[in-house]
């Protein structure tokens, strides 16, 4: 059987914390920012943890 590849797009996307839980950054802040208010901005730019059945799926794109 050979080894397991990293799918090297999540491995971009996403990261592990110490505990071992995903680490997203938030999506909508790349474009068209007129007309968002400074507020929904400022918290585009903090990071969310990957929660339920994606956190297994994006877990098993990383190998792990």
């Amino acid at each position: 059987m050979p080894k397991m590849k990293t799918h090297r797009g999540a491995a971009k996307r996403f990261r592990r914390t110490g505990t071992g839980k995903l680490v997203r950054g938030k999506a909508f802040h790349s474009h068209i920012l007129e007309k968002k208010s400074p507020k929904r901005k400022r918290g585009m730019r903090k990071s969310t943890i990957v929660t339920g059945k994606q956190a297994r799926n994006i877990s098993r794109l990383l190998g792990r």
